[in-house]
């Protein structure tokens, strides 16, 4: 463990920024939105369009990147950019017309901005019939990614949110740890799943161990499971109901994946949902439809309307410094079961995605090559008794079952030379780091890496998992709840942040609570191997 802090000197992005912590356009933004309770809106008849549901941006890159916005009525997109927050000399972007079929949200790709700059930018809503009918204009901004090394990179992992019941609490101040990682002033923030919890309803109160009682924001969408449309997009929608979360995504951009409880826990595909709360007990069935939301309320690129394929997985090139791989764990694997079969073509990333990651990681001159995983790694996630979710399935020999996959890629990692890969994940419900290295593995055909994992943003805490020798993990920190599900209440909530420095290359991870603790600091030096 390193002993080293976070730098007091001002960052790039201090002095880029100034005292752009609360910009106009973004007290714009909030005035817009609505307080807690606010329900999803009906079509309205009358009035001018109203964006309540704030702003995002995603997927940026140095040249591009892409606008979200959700309106209460039919309106067309209107998006504007600027290099200051007074909007002098304002490019305009004409965007889609938001309607019923995207439940009113729609997505604009910003194309030929400049390198490495500042972008402030508002949406504009337009009456379809009447294009000067256009309501309060909602603010946001962003920072495109720089060519050069210079100022280095930040940027912020969990993931997640509205867990086993968890909700928006407002006697809380609500998901109050994401004004929190706002103020690290990230580039990029990655979302590593489970953005909702379709399978769980978010009951009115709860009552804690201790007598008291935790109150929750509600829904109809989230006052049930979701099966229908209708219910996938409340769940998603339910989220922006939380002021801080829409203030966070008006200043920080997300790269955004998937896992299971955005359809349901642990699914996989072709599975027969056996769960009495379900009338649709087809996986297939909710999972289309879970991702159609998803797409309707992330900017994603390679989801419709920027990519017909609809894939989840995708590489965000963030200049010279790093790469970020974006799997999905989720879409591709094979069915949940003892783990333990000498072949396994399919795997939890199937072939063609497999082939993609390692063609990718092969052509990447980045100096840091971040796999962003929905799933850990050598952590024992069981299904029921007998069966496993994720990688691991406990038994510390030879690779079987979907380990057969992951040796494959890190063998491939090793023969071909590729430096600065490490691994970021969630999912587990606690915050911990592990370093693989081949001297402690069953398996040793691959070079050691690190791995860390952590979250919830607001969900659950739960104990951690045992451990799966096959790859040689030793954890060299730890921080679980010793009982299932405590409440945010209870259990802090857990980010992680990553910096890279422009000179040296140095990429320093710290793993972060609510409240603001630093729990564990790491750093990794560029182009070293076993570090």
């Amino acid at each position: 463990m390193s002993s080293r802090q976070p730098s007091q000197a001002p960052r790039r992005r201090s002095l880029l920024r100034g005292s752009l912590a609360v910009p106009a356009a973004l007290a714009a933004a909030s005035s817009a939105l609505p307080a807690f309770g606010g329900a999803a809106p009906a079509l309205a008849l009358s009035g001018r369009p109203a964006a309540k549901w704030g702003v995002q941006a995603g997927d940026v890159t140095a040249h591009a990147g892409l606008v979200w916005v959700r309106s209460d009525r039919p309106a067309r997109m209107i998006v504007e950019t600027s290099a200051t927050e007074s909007f002098r000399d304002a490019r305009r972007w004409r965007g889609p017309l938001l309607g019923p079929d995207t439940d009113f949200t729609g997505t604009t790709r910003l194309r030929g901005l400049p390198a490495g700059e500042q972008i402030h930018y508002r949406v504009l809503l337009a009456d379809p019939d009447d294009p000067r009918r256009t309501g309060e204009p909602v603010g946001g901004t962003f920072r495109t990614t720089p060519k050069g090394r210079k100022g280095g990179v930040r940027f912020l992992w969990s993931g997640d949110i509205a867990g086993q019941g968890w909700g928006i609490n407002p006697d809380r101040g609500g998901y109050r740890i994401f004004e929190e990682m706002r103020r690290r002033d990230p580039d990029f923030f990655l979302c590593s799943g489970d953005n909702i919890y379709a399978d769980g309803p978010i009951l009115p109160s709860v009552t804690l161990p201790d007598g008291s009682v935790w109150r929750n924001v509600t829904t109809e969408e989230k006052s049930k499971v979701a099966e229908s449309l209708a219910e996938f997009r409340g769940a998603f929608r339910y989220n922006l109901l939380d002021d801080n979360l829409r203030r966070f995504n008006a200043q920080v951009p997300s790269l955004v994946q998937w896992d299971d409880h955005e359809v349901h826990n642990n699914w996989y595909p072709g599975q027969i949902l056996d769960d009495a709360r379900y009338t649709e007990k087809n996986v297939d069935v909710l999972a289309r439809r879970s991702l159609r939301a998803f797409s309707e309320y992330f900017p994603v690129s390679t989801l419709p309307p920027g990519d017909e394929d609809g894939r989840v997985y995708r590489v965000l090139r963030h200049g010279p410094l790093l790469d970020v791989f974006v799997l999905d764990m989720r879409t591709y694997r094979n069915a949940n079961s003892p783990n333990r079969q000498p072949e396994d073509a399919t795997g939890i990333l199937g072939a063609r995605q497999l082939d993609w990651l390692k063609r990718e990681l092969s052509r990447s001159r980045a100096v840091w090559k971040v796999i962003a995983s929905d799933m850990p790694l050598g952590l024992v996630v069981a299904d029921g008794r007998t069966n496993f979710e994720a990688v691991a399935q406990g038994d510390p020999g030879a690779p079987l079952g979907r380990e057969l996959q992951i040796a494959e890629l890190l063998r491939h990692i090793k023969h071909r030379g590729i430096t600065g890969t490490l691994w970021l994940t969630a999912d587990v419900h606690y915050t911990s780091a592990q370093h693989y290295d081949p001297s402690r593995a069953a398996f040793t055909d691959f070079a050691p890496f690190w791995e860390f994992v952590s979250g919830p943003l607001a969900a659950g805490g739960f104990p951690a998992a045992k451990l799966d020798g096959t790859f040689g993990p030793e954890q060299t920190f730890i921080k679980a709840p010793a009982r299932a599900n405590t409440s945010p209440a209870e259990t802090p909530q857990y980010f992680g942040e990553v910096d890279i420095d422009g000179g040296s290359g140095e990429l320093t991870v710290r793993l972060r609570q609510e409240g603001g603790g630093v729990l564990f600091t790491k750093v990794l030096e560029p182009g070293r191997v076993g570090q």
